[in-house]
């Protein structure tokens, strides 16, 4: 596997050119008619998938250290499309030496080949002193005013419980090590609100690892609520936590995750 390099005071990923294969969705963001019809330039490449360029960087620093107790928290600040080339950076840890860096939280991002940041946050692994990125932004940024997309939503609504949850495909040797399925695994939204034909797309994603790594077929227990909500000019958006727990109710990973909604793909909006 190529490695990646050092260039001053950052770890650079080598360059990767994820597809979109998600084109055939219907009513999808991912979609290019879709997409276009809504303003953007194309069917965007899914958030998440994004978090996937920072492996490589986390292995050569951590090992397998970060799958039992890491964090990944990213903000999505630019949409990609089909193929457009992208690379993941990280911060050089003060520490060059990753078995004296046992709790260290890096600044992250992943950029296009134009320079344009696609995502920013940070990594950790351990239990550093400092906040993720996401969990210490604001939720509240209600410049839109009122949600009508997400009507009879509230703060603290639950999302569906799962006293049996189990992860049944997508991992290594039993193991989730790819953190857009563990985004997968954590996913829920609260049964009653309906957003369709609203087109949605992840605004951010925090991921937690407190006792993991995540196991394939283990039984979970899954828990979640609605953290925030609210308008901006151009979108609705939701802040979701969620946690599984294991058999012995010990807190194995848990995240947090907003969406956003295009007020112009709304039938409640089209008439502003």
């Amino acid at each position: 596997m190529t490695r990646q390099t050092v260039a001053a005071e950052r770890i650079e990923g080598v360059w990767a050119a994820p597809r979109n294969v998600w084109q055939d969705a219907p009513n999808s963001i991912h979609n290019d008619a879709v997409a276009q019809r809504i303003g953007m330039r194309g069917g965007t490449i899914p958030g998440t998938v994004h978090l996937t360029h920072f492996r490589p960087i986390l292995e050569q620093l951590f090992g397998d250290r970060w799958l039992s107790r890491g964090s990944m928290s990213m903000y999505y600040t630019f949409a990609t499309t089909d193929g457009e080339e992208v690379r993941a950076i990280v911060a050089v840890p003060p520490d060059s030496s990753a078995e004296r860096a046992r709790d260290v939280q890096l600044d992250a991002w992943v950029e296009n080949r134009e320079g344009r940041t696609v995502c920013k946050g940070t990594i950790a692994v351990g239990d550093p002193a400092t906040v993720p990125y996401v969990r210490s932004l604001p939720l509240d940024e209600r410049e839109g005013g009122e949600v009508r997309i997400l009507k009879g939503i509230s703060v603290g609504m639950p999302t569906p419980a799962r006293d049996d949850y189990r992860i049944m495909k997508g991992g290594e040797a039993g193991e989730v090590r790819d953190f857009a399925q563990m985004h997968r695994a954590l996913s829920a939204f609260p049964e009653s609100v309906t957003t369709a034909p609203a087109v949605g797309f992840f605004g951010a994603t925090e991921i937690v690892l407190h006792a993991g790594p995540l196991r394939i077929e283990t039984p979970y227990r899954k828990r979640g609520q609605v953290a925030a909500f609210g308008a901006t000019p151009k979108t609705e958006y939701a802040w979701i936590d969620t946690w599984l727990h294991d058999s012995d109710g010990r807190l194995v990973a848990e995240m947090r995750h907003m969406t956003r909604w295009m007020k112009v793909s709304s039938p409640f909006w089209r008439s502003e």
